[in-house]
C-alpha cells in the first residue's frame, strides 16, 4: 500500500493549483485525476477571463499548462477514481477503482461539479458549438444573437440575465408555469425587456448544422404541441451536480451535495482534510477562484502537517 503525505483529488483549475503548491512545498503530491483530467476547462474553448492571458487562451491548453508547471515540481499522478475514502483512522485510506489502495496524511479534494444537462442525443457533442452551461464563460460569443435558456431556478435566471448584457433576446424555458427561483431573481427576469418566457416546455430536440446549433424542438407540456424554434445557443441552467459520492456520510456536505468549508478556510469538518473548487463553490464557480482556492487548500495542509 503506497503512503503519500498528500493527496489530491481531481484535476482542474483547484486540484492542479494546489498541487503546485504541495509540490513546491515538498510534500511530493500524488494527483489522482479522475475520468476527465483538467475538469469542466477541457470542454471549454476560449478562455477570455483567466488573468494574465491577454488574447485569451483554449480552456483545455490552460489545463495541460497547468499540469506541466506541477510536474515541473515533481507532482505525480495517477489516473484513476477514488471510490472510497476511509476517516476512521490515520492515515486516511483510499480506494480506487482500478483496485489500488493509498494511504495519507492529508488530503484535498477537488473533483469539482458537472453542469447537468438534459440528455438530449446531440447534446455533449455539440458544446462549444451552441450548447453551454456557462453564460460567463460564453455569453459573450452571442453578442446581439438569440439564444434559449433552460431552468426556472436562481441557476436558470442569473444565467439569463447575465445573457442580456450581450444576446438580442433570451427566452427561458421552463416546465411549469411557475418558477423556483428566489423572488428578487425572478423579478429581475420579469422585469428585463430582454427576457422572454415560454412556459410549461421542455426542449425535445437539438437541431444543427455544421456551423453550430441553429433551431431548438419545444414541447408544451400541457397540449403536446412541439414548435421549432431558431435559436443561435442553448444554456443549461438546471445546476450542477458536485463530485461528492465517495464523502457522503464522511465529510459534511449541504443539502445539494457540496462540501461545507470552514468560513474563509478549505477546513472541512474532519481535521486534515481539505475541499477546493466547485466541489465546495455553488456561488463563483469561476477558474481563477478555483485556483486561488486549490492555493489556500496547499496551504492549510501544509500547515497541518507541521502541526501533527
Amino acid at each position: 500500500m503506497s503512503h503519500r503525505k498528500v493527496i489530491i483529488i481531481g484535476s482542474g483549475p483547484a486540484g492542479y493549483t494546489a498541487a503546485l503548491y504541495a509540490s513546491r512545498a515538498n510534500l511530493n503530491p500524488l494527483v489522482i485525476q479522475g475520468h476527465e483530467p483538467g475538469g469542466q476547462l477541457t470542454t471549454t474553448t476560449d478562455v477570455d477571463n483567466f488573468p494574465g492571458f491577454p488574447e485569451g487562451i483554449m480552456g483545455p491548453e490552460l489545463m495541460a499548462n497547468m499540469k506541466k508547471q506541477t510536474e515541473r515540481f515533481g507532482t505525480e499522478y495517477m489516473t484513476s477514481h477514488v471510490t472510497d475514502l476511509d476517516i476512521s483512522d490515520r492515515p486516511f485510506k483510499l480506494k480506487c477503482e482500478n483496485g489500488d489502495e493509498l494511504t495519507a496524511d492529508a488530503v484535498i479534494i477537488a473533483t469539482g461539479a458537472s453542469a447537468k444537462y438534459l440528455g438530449l442525443p446531440n447534446e455533449k457533442e455539440l458544446i462549444g458549438k451552441g450548447v453551454s452551461a456557462c453564460a460567463t464563460c460564453d455569453g459573450f460569443f452571442y453578442r446581439n444573437k438569440v439564444v434559449h435558456v433552460v431552468g426556472g431556478g436562481d441557476t436558470a435566471m442569473e444565467e439569463a440575465t447575465f445573457l442580456t448584457k450581450f444576446a438580442s433576446k433570451v427566452y427561458i424555458v421552463h416546465r411549469r408555469d411557475e418558477l423556483r427561483a428566489s423572488k428578487p431573481m425572478q423579478q429581475r427576469a420579469f422585469d428585463n425587456e430582454k427576457i422572454e418566457f415560454v412556459w410549461d416546455s421542455a426542449v425535445e430536440e437539438i437541431i444543427a448544422d455544421n456551423t453550430g446549433v441553429t433551431a431548438i424542438k419545444v414541447k408544451n407540456l400541457k397540449t403536446g404541441e412541439v414548435t421549432e424554434r431558431a435559436t443561435d445557443g442553448l444554456f443549461m441552467g438546471i445546476g450542477h451536480k458536485p463530485n461528492t459520492d465517495f464523502v457522503k456520510g464522511k465529510v459534511e456536505l449541504d443539502d445539494h451535495g457540496f462540501i461545507i468549508t470552514k468560513g474563509e478556510h478549505p477546513d472541512t469538518n474532519v481535521p486534515g482534510i481539505f475541499a477546493c473548487g466547485d466541489v465546495q463553490d455553488s456561488y463563483y464557480r469561476q477558474a481563477i477562484s478555483a485556483a486561488g482556492s486549490g492555493c489556500q487548500a496547499a496551504i492549510r495542509a501544509e500547515r497541518y502537517l507541521e502541526e501533527q
